[in-house]
């Protein structure tokens, strides 16, 4: 059943006048003109009452963008809880390096008590920053603030310079308490705001020696997703200097600013680094996608371009022909199973528009997707950014001003030829997600459960690719749910090994008899029970 204006409004209809505005503005049926501009609602508060996927700023900063790197310790100055949330919910792989150091399966918090909360946790992060140097002795250390140090006002920046002094090693505070913005994306821009200022560059290595230098920024490693990547990109004839963050180390993460080029995987956790390296230091980016067979194809080509050198051109194509000749019958077969299937992809980050490309490559349309946590310029394109309004919360994260660096910057490319690379290829530019959606499709944004179920009861479809934080709710509904966060304890799901393994998993979710024991509690039994005068009311 398609979605109509009629049938939005119905499901709309239940909430208080001044709720339906509000959420009707964050939600868009794709138009038959692909030219028009729609215009979505995106990066404003939370309605309270309604039941969110969102997480916090804490959870951006800490969880997402610093929480991989491997060589740190990362404590959380704060209640227990808060560091179990940004710990365990993610499956961030990683391997130590040369060092022997790979610090991100461990938790470290100060697990503040109401006593701290009363009389200050300062002396306790302090003695906390003392152990962790004794007995791990990390290259380097952050601390992420959470909701009562902010309240309370301990001041982890002096806490950080005073250990600093002490112990010889980079410490860092990211005021990244939790309620600093109206999701986790407030914490993307803050983590991304102080490694730019205090770690990228921060070393006397001027250039990287290896030919084809790239950072892959905005790969977490999900599954093993950065290995994949790198896989291909080693193979081609590539230098990765860096990974933000996913198996990346601070090491590495010092020698950003010598790459010829940044690829961008998620736009909206790491877009503020892509532009300030290349003001600072004239390094370029490119909107990359590694999700997907074709997605990784063009990405590929569009690097090759990038470096004009014709081995480098061939060398790519060679491995392309390779990949996709050894797994395409693979993933024909899988289809078989998933073809004609439709799929909700509501997922955070940039992966809600990344996998409906992997869907339809195995059969499957996706009829509906938004984000968690998007700003305006991931649905409608990175043009509608100088028409965003700032408001109160935005203003929350100030923008990190910076300037060519006198010594190090280095135009890395004649700028008649990148201008004509722009052409065709995405460099410095995200188109959105709207673009690519089919007319008569949905893209909703911070799409709440209440939603989720509704939506699902009128477009019945067959999968739902979700966080973290729905996935019970609608196995229940009889639907199988593939949890796009942490890939179920699966992986790698990018590039051409990462294709194979979502197309199998897809299939198998299909397959399985499991769901013919399932009957959603709607089909046998009413919702509401009720009696007036006597006489039983179902609804």
């Amino acid at each position: 059943m398609a979605i109509t204006e009629e049938k939005l409004g119905e499901i709309l209809e239940v909430y208080p006048e001044k709720v339906r505005v509000n959420r009707r503005r964050h939600i868009v049926l794709k138009e038959p003109d692909t030219n028009a501009a729609q215009q979505i609602e995106a990066n404003t508060r939370t309605l309270p009452g309604i039941i969110t996927n969102r997480g916090c700023a804490f959870a951006g900063c800490k969880g997402v963008v610093v929480g991989p790197i491997k060589d740190m310790v990362h404590i959380v100055h704060g209640p227990v809880g808060c560091a179990f949330y940004t710990w365990g919910a993610r499956r961030n792989k990683a391997r130590a390096g040369e060092d022997g150091k790979n610090y991100v399966n461990y938790c470290f918090s100060t697990d503040m008590q109401e006593s701290d909360i009363v009389f200050g946790g300062e002396k306790k992060l302090a003695k906390l920053i003392d152990e962790t140097v004794e007995i791990f002795h990390p290259n380097a250390i952050s601390i992420a603030a959470t909701c009562p140090v902010g309240l309370i006002g301990d001041d982890i920046s002096a806490v950080a310079r005073a250990a600093e002094e002490r112990h010889g090693i980079q410490v860092l505070a990211f005021q990244c308490e939790g309620y600093k913005g109206v999701s986790q994306s407030a914490g993307h821009h803050i983590a991304n705001n102080l490694l730019m200022d205090k770690v990228i560059g921060n070393t006397e290595v001027e250039k990287c020696d290896e030919p084809y230098a790239v950072n892959l920024l905005g790969e977490y490693n999900i599954g093993g997703d950065g290995w994949e990547v790198e896989r291909i990109l080693k193979d081609i004839g590539y230098h990765v200097v860096c990974v933000m963050t996913g198996d990346g180390s601070y090491e590495d993460l010092r020698l950003a600013h010598t790459a010829d080029l940044n690829l961008v995987q998620c736009h909206r956790s790491i877009n503020y680094i892509a532009e300030m390296l290349e003001i600072k230091y004239g390094t370029p980016w490119l909107k990359v996608n590694f999700v997907g067979i074709k997605s990784t194809c063009d990405s590929l080509r569009a690097m090759a371009a990038y470096f004009g050198d014709k081995d480098l051109m061939q060398k790519t194509e060679d491995v392309i022909a390779r990949e996709t000749a050894r797994i395409q019958p693979v993933i024909d077969q899988y289809r078989k199973v998933c073809e004609g299937k439709t799929a909700f992809c509501f997922v955070g980050g940039s992966r809600g528009h990344h996998y409906q490309g992997l869907f339809a490559e195995i059969g499957v349309e996706t009829v509906l997707a938004g984000y968690e946590f998007a700003h305006r310029d991931d649905y409608e394109g990175r043009e509608v950014i100088p028409s965003i309004k700032k408001d109160a919360d935005s203003k929350n994260i100030p923008d990190l001003h910076v300037e060519a660096d006198t010594k190090r910057f280095k135009i890395k490319i004649d700028p008649e030829r990148l201008a004509k690379l722009r052409e065709k290829f995405p460099f410095d530019e995200y188109k959105g997600m709207i673009v690519d959606m089919k007319e008569g499709t949905i893209i909703v944004d911070d799409l709440n459960h209440f939603e989720t179920e509704e939506f699902i009861r009128l477009l019945h479809p067959d999968i739902v690719s979700s966080g973290i934080k729905d996935k019970y709710v609608i196995q229940k509904m009889g639907i199988p749910s593939k949890q796009l966060h942490s890939y179920d304890y699966s992986g790698p799901y990018a590039g051409f090994n990462g294709a194979v393994n979502f197309a199998r998993d897809i299939s198998m979710s299909f397959a399985t008899p499991t769901w013919n024991y399932i009957v959603p509690p709607w089909k046998n039994q009413p919702l509401l029970n009720a009696t007036i005068n006597g006489d039983e009311l179902n609804a």
